[in-house]
Order: structure tokens, then C-alpha cells, then sequence
């Protein structure tokens, strides 16, 4: 497997890892035994780098990656380099979703996820979202001192603009930037993929196969009605969903000519975009996490990049990637 480095200090992991929120029932009901195996499966695979946040089932992402850990003995701590991230909140009487990237709130929930995950520090912790009552750099700040406390050993932000970005680094090193990135999601490319570049800080793809619209089997209408969260995205929603499907039967012709499935060859492009891109699929299919693996070695030429944008070019996609809820607090730069 090949490998790139997680911020300009960070260690090199996988070049790409595996997305946990899969874990919890996000996209459709997950056994705590299937998400063992994924994890167990990866490491076949040399993938040795996991991202999950502390709101992922409500802590059930971390509590199923702390067991898997707890059976591996005195090896757990050498075998996978593990993110988290804060900073989403909910409602339990309203359901509403809110942000806190107070210090408080940060340490308190830190420990929480130490203690699911079985831990004593984190590799990565992310803001999950921008809490806009607190300047960036004083978030920035805290995050450095919990490095400096060696509960972290790195810290990064989600879904923010690059002049965030410059914001946060200028108090200290951010070693990653998550964002969607993806052939039907590239909002990055006017500013973040420039900006992670130049400060050394690592951008890690999230939805890296577009939710499904770009593999050998596009999620049907019937299968989204059993996930809340695609009902609710404009992309997932008819008739934008079938045109997104008509649109994308191209790719998955071309990867068929290629002799790769068309979700490797949607993370094969994604890696062709930049040294500092870490792709993190998610997946409850050990056949799935295989066909991922192989994009993540597999090298495309000038030509065969080329075909994939003639197929799939910028704006290809049906509808926002997000519904207007979902945006809450997604920092908008565009």
C-alpha cells in the first residue's frame, strides 16, 4: 500500500483509510462483527489509518473500534493511526444540532473518546464543525495545548474555508483539513486543495466515491428511503437522483474498459490530485474495502486522466451535495 504523510510533522500512513462512519447505521444497519471484520480486513489491506468522531452513532462508531483494539493484546497501540474529531452537539428534547468548540466542552468529550476508543492519546482530532462564537485561532490555541499535554498528537478541522485555514495555522501547524472531495464533489479546488498544499497540511477526503454515484452499484431509490440522510439530499432526490445515474453510467463504462471497478477508479483519480490527499471511504463490504484498495495502488496516465474528466467533467453532478439543513455551519468559500 502505498503511503502519505498526515500533515507536515504526522506520520505516513495508508494512502487511504477508512471512514467509520459506516460503523454506526448511518447508510444502513451495521453489525458490530462486520465492522471487525472491515477493520481486520484492512490491515490485510496495509490500511492503517481510521477516522470517526465522537457523534457517529452517538459514540457507538469508537465504542466498535476500542473493542476491535481490545482483542489485539499488546499490538493494539502499533496497528492503525486513529482521528476523531468534536464539536457537534444535539438537542435531546428538540433534536436540533448545535456546535461548542469551547475548551470544556473539547476536554470533556476528548476523554470520552479516549476511554470508548481505549487509548491513551489521540493521533488526529478534528473540530467537527465551526462553533462561530469562538475565534478560530483561540480553538487553535486549545487544541495546541492539548498536543502540548500529549493527550493529541495532532489536531485538524472539517468542512472549513482556506482563510480559516490560515487563520488556525497561524497559531500552530493544522496537520489536516477534512473536506468532500470526489469526480461529483470538487468545491476544494477553488482555494483548499491550493491552500493545504502550500501550508503542508494534509486534505483527507471524505465520500471520496460520491455517496455511492460513483461505484458499479449507485444506491436505488428504494435503498435511500431506508437512509435519512440521502432522503434529504437534493443529489439522492428525484429526478436528480436517476439523471446523477444516467450521468455517471459513463464512469462506470470506463472503468469497466480499465479492468477496475468504478469506485477504484474514482479513488485512484481522487489520488492523482495531490501528494497531501488521504481518500477515507467508508464501507460495510470487505469486497468493497478490496475494490478500494486497488484504486489507492492503482496509477493512471495523462490520457486515462483524461478520459475520466471527459466522462465526468467539473459540474457533471444533479443538484447541492448538501440539503440547506445539512449545511449548518459548512463553511461556504465559493
Amino acid at each position: 500500500m502505498k503511503t502519505r504523510q498526515l500533515g507536515m510533522h504526522g506520520p505516513h500512513v495508508s494512502a487511504i483509510g477508512v471512514g467509520a462512519l459506516s460503523f454506526s447505521d448511518f447508510y444502513g444497519l451495521a453489525k458490530d462483527e462486520g465492522s471487525h471484520k472491515i477493520l481486520s480486513s484492512a490491515l490485510d489491506l496495509d490500511i492503517n489509518h481510521i477516522d470517526t468522531s465522537n457523534v457517529y452513532g452517538n459514540g457507538r462508531s469508537e465504542t466498535v473500534i476500542g473493542s476491535f483494539l481490545g482483542k489485539q493484546g499488546k499490538i493494539k497501540d502499533q496497528l492503525f493511526t486513529i482521528a476523531s474529531k468534536v464539536g457537534i452537539c444535539r438537542n435531546l428534547e428538540t433534536g436540533q444540532r448545535y456546535f461548542d468548540n469551547s475548551d470544556a466542552h473539547i476536554r470533556d468529550q476528548l476523554d470520552k473518546s479516549l476511554a470508548r476508543l481505549g487509548v491513551d492519546t489521540l493521533d488526529l482530532y478534528y473540530i467537527h464543525r465551526r462553533d462561530e462564537t469562538i475565534p478560530i485561532e483561540e480553538v487553535a490555541g486549545t487544541m495546541s495545548q492539548l498536543m502540548q499535554e500529549g493527550k493529541i498528537k495532532s489536531y485538524g478541522f472539517s468542512e472549513i474555508a482556506p482563510s480559516s485555514l490560515k487563520l488556525a495555522h497561524s497559531v500552530s501547524h493544522v496537520a489536516a483539513v477534512q473536506s468532500e472531495y470526489s469526480l461529483s464533489t470538487r468545491n476544494t479546488e477553488l482555494g483548499l486543495t491550493q491552500t493545504t498544499k502550500a501550508l503542508g497540511t494534509a486534505l483527507v477526503a471524505f465520500s471520496p466515491v460520491g455517496r455511492s454515484l460513483l461505484t458499479d452499484s449507485p444506491h436505488t431509490e428504494e435503498r435511500i428511503s431506508g437512509i435519512d440522510f440521502l432522503k434529504e439530499n437534493p443529489r439522492f432526490i428525484e429526478p436528480n437522483l436517476s439523471r446523477n445515474i444516467e450521468a455517471s453510467n459513463a464512469f462506470r463504462k470506463l472503468a469497466s474498459e480499465f479492468s477496475i471497478s468504478a469506485s477504484g477508479l474514482a479513488i485512484a483519480w481522487l489520488l492523482h490530485q495531490g501528494e497531501n490527499i488521504i481518500p477515507i471511504p467508508g464501507t460495510r463490504s470487505v469486497d468493497h474495502l478490496k475494490e478500494l484498495a486497488e484504486g489507492a495502488q492503482r496509477d493512471l496516465s495523462i490520457d486515462e486522466l483524461r478520459l475520466i474528466e471527459d466522462v465526468l467533467p467539473v459540474g457533471w453532478a444533479h443538484g447541492n451535495r448538501y440539503s440547506v439543513g445539512q449545511t449548518v455551519a459548512v463553511e461556504q468559500y465559493c
